[in-house]
C-alpha cells in the first residue's frame, strides 16, 4: 500500500474515491494477504482524517457521542461477541438476556408500565428497519382483523421517507400530509383523509427536518376513534427528548402514556450513544409484535423463526448496545442531555438575533432555518468553506442543526454563530450566482426534476459499490 498524497478534491471522481490516488485499489483478492500492521495503519489514518470534523464537533447530526473512551469501551464489549451469530440462540443464550433489557430499559422511558405488561419490543439494525417494520406489522394485523387488502397510512410531510421505502416494499400506500405555519403535521388534512382502508398513522418525536414533536395526543384521539394504529417515530429523539422531560423542558408527552399510541421507535445508535447498527422498535401489545414475526415449520433445514427482517445479526452489537446504556444510567443520559438543551438554547437564540433568518417550528434540540431574504444555500456554501457540516433541507429550503455532544465542547456554538453571522453577509452580497450546495434541491419539485435528480442518487449509489476508477497508487 503506498503513502502518495493524494491530489486533492475538483472532480466527481475524487469526491466519490477520494484515497484512488494514496492507496491500493484492489478489484481482486490479492494472492498474497496484505500485512495486518499494514491494513491497521491504512484503516487509522483514514479514520483519523474522517473524524476530524466530527471530533471538533463542526457537524450537524450524525456523530452523536463523540467520546472516544467510550467508543473504545464499546469497541471492548463488541470484541467479545463479533463473531456471534444470535440467529443461533442456543449457543449464544447471553442475547436473550442483553436484547430483554435493553428492550426493558428502553420501554421504561417510554411509559411501557401503563400497558398492564402487554408493552414489548425488538431489536433492528436501525431507525429505517424500526419503521419499515412497524409499517408490516400494521398491514399484517389490518388484513387479518379488518379484511383490508388496499392499506393506507397517513404520515406528516416531516415525516422519515424511510415509511415510503417501507410503503414501496410492502405494498402500502402512503399518504403525505401538509404542514401547518407551525411545522407540525394539519391535523384537518389527517382527520378528512382517514378512510376505512387506512391502518395506521404516523407522529415524528422529533421530525428529522425540523426536530419537533407532532401533536400526538391529537392523533391519538383520532386513531382510537377509528380503531387503528398510531406509531411515533421517535428514532431521532427517543433517547433525548424523555430526559429532557425530566429537566423540565417543554416537550409534549408522546410515549405510551398517550392514549391511542400504539408503537413507538427509538435509535439506540443516536442519542441511545450505543455503535452504529441499533435500534428498539416497541408496541404497545404482543399481539402486534408478532405480526411481525416470520416462522417457518416446514423447512428441510430445520425450524425457522425470525423476530423480523433480518436474519443473521450481530451479537457484538447486541453486548454493545447493552454496554452503553447500562455504563452511562439515567444519571450520565441526563447530564448530557442537559448540556445538548442548554447548548442548544445558545444555538436558537443566535439564530433569532441574525436579521434575515427565520427558525422553522418551536426548536428545543434541533434549530432549523432558512431565510426570505436571500439564498440559504449561499450561506451554507460559506459555512462549508470554514468546515461546517450542516444539513440541507427543501420546501422550504433551509438548513438544520442537530446538536448532538461534540457540539457542547466549549467555544463550538459560539465559533458556528460568529462563522453564521458572516455567513449571512456573503449569502446578501450580489455577484455570487447559484448555490453550490443547493443545485439538486433546486432541480427537484417537478416531474423532469425529480426525474434528473433521481438519475443522478442512482449514479451516486452505483459509485458506492464499485472500486475507484483509475489512479490506483
Amino acid at each position: 500500500m503506498a503513502d502518495s498524497e493524494s491530489q486533492g478534491a475538483g472532480s466527481l471522481e475524487d469526491y466519490f474515491y477520494p484515497y484512488r490516488n494514496r492507496y491500493e485499489t484492489y478489484r481482486s483478492i490479492p494472492y498474497q494477504g496484505v500485512a495486518r500492521e499494514e491494513i491497521i495503519s491504512v484503516i487509522s489514518e483514514m479514520a483519523r482524517s474522517e473524524d476530524k470534523i466530527g471530533d471538533e464537533g463542526k457537524c450537524s447530526g450524525s456523530i452523536y457521542s463523540g467520546d472516544h473512551e467510550h467508543y473504545r469501551f464499546l469497541s471492548r464489549v463488541f470484541e467479545q461477541f463479533a463473531h456471534a451469530n444470535v440467529l443461533q440462540r442456543d449457543m449464544y443464550p447471553s442475547a436473550t438476556k442483553l436484547e430483554g433489557e435493553i428492550v426493558s430499559m428502553t420501554l421504561g422511558l417510554m411509559g411501557g408500565s401503563s400497558k398492564n405488561g402487554e408493552a414489548c419490543g425488538v431489536l433492528t439494525s436501525g431507525g429505517s428497519e424500526s419503521l419499515m417494520s412497524a409499517l408490516f406489522a400494521y398491514r399484517e394485523w389490518a388484513r387479518d382483523e379488518k379484511g383490508i387488502t388496499e392499506p393506507e397510512v397517513i404520515i406528516p410531510n416531516s415525516a422519515h421517507v424511510a415509511i415510503d421505502k417501507g410503503g414501496h416494499y410492502f405494498g402500502v400506500k402512503v399518504l403525505r400530509a401538509p404542514l401547518g405555519p407551525d411545522f407540525l403535521v394539519d391535523l384537518d388534512w389527517v382527520k378528512s383523509h382517514i378512510t376505512a382502508n387506512t391502518i395506521a398513522l404516523f407522529g415524528s418525536a422529533g421530525s428529522y427536518p425540523y426536530g419537533l414533536v407532532d401533536p400526538i395526543a391529537e392523533l391519538g384521539q383520532m386513531a382510537l376513534r377509528h380503531e387503528i394504529g398510531l406509531h411515533v417515530d421517535g428514532c431521532l429523539g427517543g433517547f433525548l427528548l424523555p430526559f429532557g422531560r425530566m429537566l423540565g423542558r417543554d416537550i409534549p408527552a408522546f410515549d405510551f402514556t398517550v392514549d391511542g399510541v400504539t408503537s413507538i421507535s427509538a435509535d439506540t445508535h443516536k442519542y441511545g450513544y450505543a455503535l452504529k447498527g441499533t435500534s428498539v422498535l416497541m408496541y404497545a401489545s404482543r399481539d402486534l409484535r408478532r405480526r411481525q414475526y416470520f416462522t417457518y415449520p416446514d423447512w428441510p433445514g430445520g425450524l425457522y423463526l425470525s423476530p423480523g427482517m433480518a436474519g443473521s445479526r450481530s451479537g457484538g452489537l447486541i453486548a454493545a448496545t447493552w454496554a452503553a446504556m447500562v455504563s452511562l444510567g439515567a444519571e450520565g443520559y441526563t447530564r448530557i442531555a442537559d448540556a445538548i438543551f442548554s447548548t442548544a438554547d445558545k444555538l436558537i437564540a443566535g439564530i433569532r438575533s441574525q436579521d434575515g433568518l427565520r427558525l422553522y417550528g418551536e426548536p428545543t434540540f434541533l434549530a432549523a432555518f432558512g431565510s426570505d431574504e436571500f439564498d440559504i444555500f449561499l450561506a451554507n456554501d460559506y459555512l462549508a468553506a470554514q468546515g461546517w457540516r450542516m444539513n440541507g433541507l427543501q420546501l422550504p429550503p433551509g438548513l438544520h442543526f442537530c446538536v448532538t455532544r461534540p457540539n457542547t465542547y466549549p467555544g463550538v456554538v459560539e465559533s458556528f454563530l460568529d462563522d453564521l453571522f458572516h455567513a449571512v453577509d456573503y449569502a446578501r452580497e450580489p455577484g455570487h450566482g447559484a448555490a453550490s450546495s443547493g443545485a439538486l434541491y433546486g432541480l427537484a419539485g417537478t416531474a423532469e426534476g425529480n426525474q434528473a435528480v433521481d438519475g443522478l442518487l442512482s449514479g451516486a449509489l452505483d459509485a458506492y459499490y464499485e472500486p475507484s476508477p483509475g489512479g490506483d497508487a
